[in-house]
């Protein structure tokens, strides 16, 4: 299974970064492609202001998949205006985890 860490700080309008965001993870949702292959987590830190988006995929394929639909363009550059350019992302591979994750 791999994995993207996507970290930014944004200090904007939440309701418009809540909204973006949901819009995302239900698309995804609603995408027989991507749902139960393709999962998405957002997270506000602490301080209010660092963002947190963690992406998780069965194969190439599935990420092929989900970076081919609108959706995911859509999101990509509002990630981007969000961030105010490009955020900090980091691949990884997932070497273990607990049940429910």
């Amino acid at each position: 299974m791999r994995g993207i860490t996507i970290i930014y700080t944004y200090s904007g309008d939440e309701n418009a970064w809540r909204e973006a965001t949901s819009e995302f993870i239900a698309a995804i949702n609603a995408d027989p492609g991507a749902a139960g292959k393709f999962t998405y987590q957002v997270a506000v830190a602490d301080d209010g202001e660092t963002r947190i988006h963690w992406g998780r995929w069965d194969s190439a394929e599935t990420l092929a998949h989900v970076q081919s639909q609108d959706y995911f363009k859509s999101f990509a550059g509002r990630v981007r205006e969000f961030a105010g350019g490009a955020p900090r992302a980091t691949g990884h591979d997932i070497m273990g985890k607990t049940g429910g994750w």
